[in-house]
């Protein structure tokens, strides 16, 4: 077993912890066989890092541009176009999740861990989904594994398993995660306020969100507050 996530899972026994290359991953996603050496490269270097909370792009152009990544589109994505983006910096908690329509393919530039549930484990209708946190599980990629996050699978901002922050190259279809045309958007994000009855659960072009109960900031800026019980944390091991 990886060091890195022994010691991980003696810092948190609150949350069974397992790699990607369990067999309870399957149901999530699968690990992809890839050297990422390249794009773990690239987007370390065309960042920098935040003291606290955490950055995403969805687009980087010194990733979209790598000869690997139209490799990539050819071997994984059927020849669609495939943006890649990075999401870095610091993140412990649950605090949302998230899905879309297409998959999601995750490369870890830094140790991260990845909270994640199922679609058919949603309770409710239209935008009263709700979702119990104990059904998220918890995975650990190493640095420079990649995964395939299918489209009916939860997720959410990566969690750190260092200090030094987590790194995570995020391909997905393009457009994906960018912001809604005005006609489209709810008024409580257009206007930085809140407003009763304004919430829905798209939040992004082919992004639909769920916040945690606990998470005050997002529900005030209309996210719909359907999770309930233990806002996970990952304590980090060092």
């Amino acid at each position: 077993m990886d060091k890195t996530l022994r010691a991980l899972r003696s810092a948190n026994p609150q949350l069974a912890i397992q790699s990607i290359h369990a067999r309870a991953f399957r149901r999530y996603g699968r690990p992809l066989a890839l050297d990422t050496a390249a794009f773990c490269a690239a987007a370390e270097a065309a960042v920098e890092w935040p003291a606290e909370g955490s950055r995403y792009l969805a687009a980087l152009p010194q990733l979209d541009a790598l000869p690997e990544a139209g490799a990539f589109r050819q071997e994984y994505c059927g020849q669609l176009d495939e943006q890649f983006g990075f999401c870095w910096g610091h993140s412990s908690r649950l605090n949302a999740l998230e899905w879309h329509t297409c998959s999601e393919f995750n490369i870890a530039t830094r140790p991260l861990v990845l909270l994640l549930a199922k679609r058919a484990e949603l309770q409710g209708e239209g935008s009263c989904l709700r979702l119990d946190a104990a059904r998220v599980r918890a995975f650990y990629l190493a640095a420079g594994e990649a995964a395939e996050i299918y489209a009916d699978t939860l997720h959410f901002c990566p969690c750190e398993v260092s200090r030094q922050g987590f790194g995570c190259i995020v391909g997905l279809a393009r457009g994906t995660n960018l912001p809604l045309e005005p006609a489209q958007a709810p008024a409580a994000r257009l206007a930085g306020a809140p407003q009763p009855g304004k919430s829905s659960l798209l939040w992004a072009k082919n992004k639909w969100l769920l916040a945690h109960k606990e998470n005050a900031p997002l529900i005030a800026r209309g996210a719909v507050g359907g999770i309930w019980g233990e806002n996970w944390q990952i304590h980090p091991i060092d």
